[in-house]
């Protein structure tokens, strides 16, 4: 496994590249080449799209290598550049699930769901300019659907619980996921001597315990190698952390009851003192603030997306 600036290259033509979103090592885009032929699994923001073209070229290859974009999902951290890196790439086509595609055509919507939940002003810094793709430069995917990258199977698995319009994509040629979401973020920067630790995203605004459990368990039941996550990259010791990640899930799930019709501020000190302790257990116990810059702005987001689940389940029948 070689490192170079702001990308970590793996085995069988994998390569994960920092999208410099927030901070390092915190969003990557993977980058798979087989045979001269390439695609790029998510894309960080618009920001992010000469980095991504960089390793591209820097590893032999033209924007006209490049088959594919496949979207894991329009959570703009993963699909904000993917608009404008279409635009780089003349042969590419953008793979998006089908709940998702809408989406990408027409972000006016998205937008307008993300500065609800980063306000103005952080969203512009954040995220810049949201191009659309054109509709017939857009592919869909149904579950179980395939596509081919130079004789290289890479399998679609729909997979809800993080949001209804993710897909995982088991790699054939790897016997590897790259998970978007779905199996949670694992920071190298809270690997000890321990491992790596992992804790779920429950996001805004379409989190569900129960179907996120079952995905993990679906993407385990494929007995992966090794599963890539956005954030951050290549995690191995899955079995353990499948286990945690299920466990997390289920506490996430139970403090948002607990904290009722309490305010959100309630609610999210409630998960950060969770997480704290987790993180005290696996030998993390460092300076806080130094804690709270690498998982504080996901604690937040993950109250905000329990909140939010707990109040589309108090509206249901």
């Amino acid at each position: 496994m070689q490192h170079k600036a702001g990308t970590i290259d793996y085995p069988d033509g994998i390569t994960a590249i920092d999208t410099e979103y927030v901070r390092p090592m915190m969003d990557a885009s993977h980058l798979i080449v087989n045979q001269g032929r390439a695609a790029f699994v998510d894309t960080g923001t618009s920001r992010s799209v000469p980095l991504l073209l960089e390793a591209l070229t820097s590893r032999g290859l033209a924007p006209e290598d490049v088959e594919y974009v496949l979207v894991t999902h329009v959570h703009l951290d993963h699909a904000g550049g993917a608009g404008e890196l279409m635009a780089a790439l003349p042969r590419a086509t953008a793979v998006l699930h089908p709940r998702g595609a809408r989406h990408m055509a027409d972000p006016a919507r998205l937008i307008e769901g993300s500065i609800q939940v980063y306000g103005e002003e952080l969203f512009r810094s954040l995220y810049g300019r949201i191009r659309p793709i054109p509709e017939d430069r857009i592919r869909t995917v149904r579950d179980g659907d395939t596509l081919e990258l130079s004789g290289r199977t890479l399998e679609f698995l729909h997979t809800e619980g993080h949001a209804r319009h993710h897909y995982c994509i088991l790699d054939h040629g790897s016997r590897c996921i790259f998970a978007g979401d779905s199996f949670g973020l694992s920071y190298r920067e809270l690997d000890t001597d321990k491992g790596e630790f992992i804790f779920p995203s429950t996001t805004p605004v379409q989190f569900d315990p129960e179907a996120a459990v079952a995905t993990v368990d679906r993407l385990m039941a494929t007995e992966p190698a090794a599963i890539y996550l956005t954030h951050y990259s290549r995690v191995l010791d899955l079995p353990r952390l499948a286990g945690d990640l299920k466990t997390d899930i289920r506490a996430y799930a139970d403090i948002a009851l607990d904290a009722g019709e309490a305010t959100d501020g309630a609610l999210e000190e409630a998960l950060r003192q969770y997480m704290y302790a987790r993180l005290d257990a696996h030998g993390c116990d460092g300076d806080p603030h130094w804690r709270e810059s690498i998982v504080g702005d996901d604690i937040r987001l993950n109250a905000q997306g329990l909140a939010v689940w707990l109040a589309r389940r108090a509206n249901s029948p």
